[in-house]
């Protein structure tokens, strides 16, 4: 192993014990020392971290920024043990991120959804799919999330749903409608019986019994998305699966609106509900929609 392959497992290490994921440094830097090593370099120069930064060829900005940042947060840890490292400077590579707006599902769209899910051609995978997209539709919780549900984070007595280390490594609970768990336990019912040994804990399965992944739920919500004719003839915003979190924390807001509720003071409950840092996070799903002025219903 190289010098600077070592100090790049040092430092996710390092991060890692102080509770940082690091899942896109994890696989950025050790490409990088590949790089550094090919280029017959033992440190972080300006220079070459450019020149990795940009690849592939064709690259959008906001990536080859994305990719220099994670360089440079490495470069001024390796800074402490390797003078010679260089720091590449903030801004060396600007790039202006822009948010894409928002598709907002239409009550009809989501039951549209479900009835397309409900219609492929596997028992489980019907019943899978249709479960997620009516579970994320009415919590507004992250797809990934929903993913990592192991069913023992769903207490059916308490009526309670627990999302555990989530995006800020925080954890909370969600209450859940009587629909919901109805709904929810006859999932479970039919999940046992047509996978009755799972490979995994999860609440969610696949038709192999193992847990959901982005890689295969992509895919397949396209799809479903196109069966069930969403989206048409849309040049800007397109149905994609986050939107049903946003469809969410919209219809929240334009129905305490309509009821004539203080918003202000009931934003860090939504806030807290979503899983976010704060309440400006939540304020931007009621930018740049197309917004439906229809209280969101919470069961199933």
């Amino acid at each position: 192993m190289s010098p600077l392959r070592g100090h790049v497992e040092d430092y996710l290490a390092l991060r890692r014990a102080l509770g940082f994921k690091l899942e896109k440094p994890g696989r950025l830097l050790p490409d990088f020392a590949g790089f550094a090593e090919a280029a017959g370099a033992g440190t972080v120069t300006i220079d070459l971290a450019l020149q990795w930064a940009v690849l592939p060829e064709g690259a959008s900005p906001v990536w080859a920024a994305q990719r220099l940042s994670v360089v440079r947060g490495f470069a001024r840890y390796l800074q402490a043990v390797d003078p010679a490292a260089q720091v590449p400077p903030a801004g060396l590579l600007p790039a202006r991120t822009r948010r894409s707006i928002p598709y907002l599902y239409s009550d009809a769209e989501i039951t549209a959804l479900m009835a397309a899910a409900r219609a492929l051609p596997s028992p489980l995978k019907a019943a899978t799919f249709e479960t997620l997209i009516g579970l994320l539709a009415i919590s507004g919780m992250r797809g990934s999330e929903a993913m990592q549900l192991d069913r023992d984070d769903l207490d059916d007595d308490a009526g309670l749903l627990t999302i555990r280390a989530t995006k800020f490594r925080k954890s909370r609970q969600l209450p859940l409608h009587e629909t919901t768990l109805r709904a929810l336990g006859s999932y479970q019912a039919l999940r046992d019986q047509l996978c009755p040994a799972p490979a995994t804990a999860s609440l969610l399965v696949s038709t192999t019994g193992a847990r959901l992944c982005h890689a295969t739920v992509q895919p397949a919500f396209r799809r479903l998305i196109r069966q069930a004719g969403i989206g048409q003839g849309m040049l800007r915003a397109r149905p994609v699966i986050h939107g049903l979190r946003h469809t969410f924390a919209v219809k929240t807001l334009v129905g305490w609106y309509q009821d004539g509720q203080d918003v202000q003071a009931r934003m860090p409950a939504l806030s807290t509900y979503l899983g976010h840092a704060g309440p400006s996070a939540t304020y931007w799903y009621y930018s740049d929609s197309r917004v439906i002025p229809i209280p969101v219903p919470l069961h199933a």
